[in-house]
């Protein structure tokens, strides 16, 4: 049972290590996007933009792997996964990975919710 909780890390630690690599050594082949989906993509890419979020990816993709550092990373991945998310949602239309990424995503931290009491509050009033 203990090593079932680690699968919801790990295969976000694999999802964003391989894809936030892809992006820098193109090993993975992906088709265009078309659309207000590739003029959106396109404006991140050439900003540079892009680059940063790949660059956070792969690294609390590496986090994600160490259990000491592992609440920290879902925190951190958090944002870009809801990111995912809605551009998916609202401007390519084609929900895919990123609905899957959130609900593994989700079921990570409800994994490591100890972590995140202190910070919402023990529902102790003062």
């Amino acid at each position: 049972m203990k090593y079932i909780n680690l699968i919801p890390a790990y295969l976000l630690a694999l999802i964003f290590i391989v894809f936030g690599a892809n992006f820098f050594l193109h090993f993975i082949t992906m088709q265009p996007m078309t659309g207000d989906a590739g003029t959106f993509a396109g404006i991140l890419y050439t900003t540079g933009f892009l680059t940063v979020v790949k660059v956070l990816e792969i690294t609390v993709g590496a986090l994600l792997l160490f259990n000491k550092t592992r609440p920290l990373a879902l925190l951190l991945i958090a944002p870009i996964v809801v990111n995912i998310f809605l551009f998916e949602i609202l401007i390519s239309h084609k929900p895919g990975i990123g609905v899957v990424i959130l609900i593994i995503n989700a079921i990570a931290i409800y994994q490591h919710k100890k972590h995140y009491l202190p910070i919402i509050g023990s529902g102790k009033t003062v």
